[in-house]
């Protein structure tokens, strides 16, 4: 089964906290990680790694804090799971480095191909504003009443 790490769930869970708290500026991470019982030097490091992927803002000083770099609408929940899990591939024999050994022999490639492809389309097409209110997000999203479906 594929699942996301709890790395990627706390970072989503993030990206939402400063995207329904984005009119009060910058929040700290401290105030993150207790909203959500998160572990807090996890979720710095989490925050860190969003920052260092550009979809946060990080300030320093009394007041300062992380924000969103851009508007949650322009955010997907894609970018947040590749800056901390790195590449989507839900087999070896998809990855970064090419292909495996049993290419010329291989028969299920291009369905598992097609699989990740769906996948990674489908998490490119939920905004981090679409977690904000689930009522909101079901019409005109891939994502509806927590169903997804898959073509192939």
């Amino acid at each position: 089964m594929l699942r996301l790490t709890k790395k990627a769930d706390y970072g989503l869970m993030a990206l939402k906290y400063l995207a329904e708290h984005a009119s009060e500026g910058a929040q700290s991470a401290k105030d993150i990680a207790e909203a959500y019982h998160i572990p807090p030097q996890l979720l710095a490091k989490i925050a860190q790694t969003l920052a260092k992927a550009g979809l946060l803002v990080s300030t320093a000083g009394t007041n300062g804090g992380y924000a969103l770099a851009r508007p949650a609408s322009e955010i997907t929940a894609f970018e947040a799971i590749r800056a901390i899990d790195g590449p989507l591939f839900i087999t070896s024999c998809i990855t970064i480095h090419g292909t495996c050994d049993l290419l010329g022999h291989c028969t299920i490639k291009e369905p598992l191909r097609k699989v990740n492809d769906s996948i990674k389309d489908l998490l490119s097409g939920i905004r981090i504003a679409d977690l904000i209110d689930p009522a909101e997000s079901t019409e005109g999203s891939p994502v509806a009443g927590g169903l997804v479906t898959i073509a192939l």
